[in-house]
């Protein structure tokens, strides 16, 4: 086990290596997006599926509560979380439109709306991304693997580099907090 462990831990090294050297030019667009879309009146829009579904939760709770500033509110919905818009839309127009359909309903042109997709080829995180572009919000994609069909398909894509699932969960949620701090600082300091 002591061996598992530390190959585990050396493998996450690894990826916040890679992550240290490519990714900071995309988290500070990332957060200078959001920034703006908050300074504009907009909100945030998040969505994933499974672990990814939870990332969204945690990202939409760190915008609504706070980081780790005392601040007013700012407007962040987690499409992942309505279990009855979820089964509905799941029943009625199939599970490739959940998120899409609340897309549909809620995002205005001056909103983020971010996908999470480990594989990057999650079917209703692309759709609703597709919808999201052509109602003219930013679209955001926290990616992992190359980027799968979902990298091409919004206007920033922030891909870890990994095939390894819970590799990428754990750089998706260092970028979540690193630009939650990123937002609070610029927003509230």
């Amino acid at each position: 086990m002591i061996e598992e462990i530390t190959r585990q831990m050396q493998a996450q090294r690894a990826l916040l290596e890679i992550l240290s050297r490519d990714m900071p030019p995309l988290i500070a667009d990332l957060s200078a997006r959001l920034v703006a879309t908050f300074k504009n009146n907009g909100k945030l829009l998040v969505m994933g599926n499974g672990g990814s579904a939870a990332d969204a939760q945690h990202f939409a709770a760190e915008i609504v509560g706070r980081f780790k500033m005392e601040r007013r509110a700012l407007p962040a919905i987690s499409l992942s979380t309505d279990t009855s818009i979820l089964t509905a839309v799941g029943n009625d127009y199939g599970f490739e439109s959940i998120f899409s359909r609340q897309v549909e309903a809620l995002a205005c042109s001056n909103d983020t709306v971010i996908g999470i997709s480990t594989s990057g080829n999650s079917p209703n995180v692309l759709k609703a991304l597709e919808l999201a572009r052509q109602r003219g919000c930013q679209t955001v994609a926290l990616l992992g693997k190359d980027g799968g069909c979902i990298k091409n398909a919004c206007d920033l894509a922030l891909v870890v580099p990994s095939s390894d699932t819970p590799r990428i969960q754990e750089g998706h949620i260092t970028i979540i907090h690193i630009v939650c701090d990123l937002v609070e600082k610029a927003l509230f300091a």
